[in-house]
């Protein structure tokens, strides 16, 4: 989590001789030199903080920097709940695969899409196999249209080394 107090100056930190002040309630007290703005805050019970010191002048508030970081803090936190990391889960085939094992790895893809994961769909050619390169571009196209109705092809099947590669995205409803 960052540091919030470096973010902003308050109170003696805030260098500037002049400053646009905004006061509790949101109001705008004008332009004034610090010590004015200071001696506002202090009748107030409150902190002087500097929110917008690239301004200028810059723009300092009167409020409560204890509540004021709490708030911060708090938007922060659930900001972060509302993001969704994607993880790409990977299902191997092979170039000989049955019928009845690809529509299980078919499914198995179906729920990672569900959940809204991407998935890696490797087909590693070992030994001889490469001869059979078009075999295993057909188990791959063959697959994807299994899937087609959770997912869409995000990356179509290419070489990496000796394998087939193809990433399959989520279908996203409208």
């Amino acid at each position: 989590m960052p540091d919030i107090s470096k973010e902003n100056q308050i109170n003696e930190e805030i260098r500037d001789k002049e400053v646009r002040v905004i006061g509790s309630d949101g109001e705008q007290l004008g332009i004034m030199s610090i010590d004015k703005a200071m001696n506002l805050a202090i009748e107030s019970k409150l902190d002087l903080v500097n929110i917008a010191p690239m301004a200028k002048p810059p723009v300092c508030k009167i409020l409560d920097y204890g509540k004021y970081r709490y708030e911060l803090q708090k938007k922060e936190k659930e900001a972060k709940k509302k993001q969704k990391i994607t993880q790409v889960k990977e299902i191997r085939l092979s170039t000989f695969i049955e019928e009845h094992d690809l529509t299980v790895k078919a499914n198995n893809a179906t729920k990672f899409l569900k959940e809204g994961d991407k998935v890696k769909v490797s087909l590693r050619f070992k030994g001889r196999e490469r001869d059979y390169i078009s075999k295993g571009q057909a188990v791959m196209a063959k697959f994807a249209e299994i899937i087609s109705e959770m997912g869409v092809v995000e990356k179509k099947p290419e070489f990496e080394g000796r394998s087939l590669i193809m990433i399959l995205a989520p279908k996203i409803d409208k």
